[in-house]
């Protein structure tokens, strides 16, 4: 990846102030935060946009991660995170999460897949219509 992520006008989007256990020893958030970061974007946005029902026979599970860093986010620094998904293969969603800094400037970004499995049968499944349709980007 080399391109920066423009988020669409209705990204996903929760604010994240790091702890002092995620600063390492440079002086700044950790990369491997980002990651638990974008995790914590892609759950929020599935239990923010279906409900509890909807949810209850599928679960999500990460195939693969690709994570470009650029700025370092400082201690007491907020930062604003955002995920959309992308192109539908199948049982796989592309992801991608953005994290800004304070100043909009783009800490991190990551593009990944994600596979959606049918909890009771412990296999990938299609994508259903009704989540293709909640979480395609509209804009």
């Amino acid at each position: 990846m080399s391109r920066l992520f423009v988020p669409p006008g209705d990204a996903f989007k929760l604010t994240f102030e790091p702890k002092a256990s995620e600063i390492d020893a440079n002086g700044h958030v950790n990369n491997v935060v980002y990651l638990a970061w974008g995790q914590d974007l892609a759950i929020a946005h599935w239990d923010a946009w279906a409900t509890p029902e909807e949810r209850a026979p599928w679960s999500w599970v990460a195939r693969r991660h690709e994570i470009d860093y650029r700025r370092e986010l400082l201690p007491h620094e907020v930062a604003a995170g955002y995920t959309w998904v992308g192109e539908l293969k199948g049982p796989r969603f592309e992801r991608f999460f953005r994290i800004d800094g304070p100043d909009g400037e783009m800490c991190a970004q990551s593009r990944t897949d994600w596979v959606l499995i049918d909890i009771a049968a412990k296999r990938p499944a299609r994508v259903l219509p009704w989540m293709v349709e909640r979480f395609t980007p509209k804009s």
